[in-house]
C-alpha cells in the first residue's frame, strides 16, 4: 500500500481517536509531573544572597578586564612580530 507512513514516536499521529485522545492525556499527565518534580526541586536550590551575588559578578568583571587585557597585549605582540618577519 503507498502513502505516507508516520515513523513512531511522533505526538498526535495516533489512527483511531479514542487512542489519540489516551495519547493526549498521557502527555498532560506526563508534563504535570514534571512540573511537580521542577518546584519541588527549586525548592531544594540554595540561592545566593544579594551580598554573595555582587561578590560573584565582581569577581566575574574583573577576571574578564585582565582576560581581555591580556588577550590584547598577546596580539598586539604577535602583530608586531608578524610585520617585522613579512615586512
Amino acid at each position: 500500500m503507498m502513502g505516507v507512513q508516520v515513523p513512531p514516536g511522533l505526538p498526535f499521529f495516533v489512527t483511531s481517536e479514542t487512542s489519540s485522545v489516551q495519547t493526549l492525556m498521557d502527555k498532560i499527565v506526563k508534563i504535570r509531573q514534571f512540573l511537580k518534580d521542577a518546584k519541588v526541586e527549586l525548592k531544594k536550590v540554595v540561592w545566593p544572597t544579594p551580598k554573595e551575588a555582587s561578590i560573584s559578578t565582581s569577581v566575574v568583571v574583573v577576571f574578564v578586564v585582565v582576560v581581555s587585557l591580556f588577550l590584547s597585549v598577546v596580539d598586539f605582540g604577535l602583530t608586531k612580530i608578524i610585520k617585522l618577519i613579512l615586512g
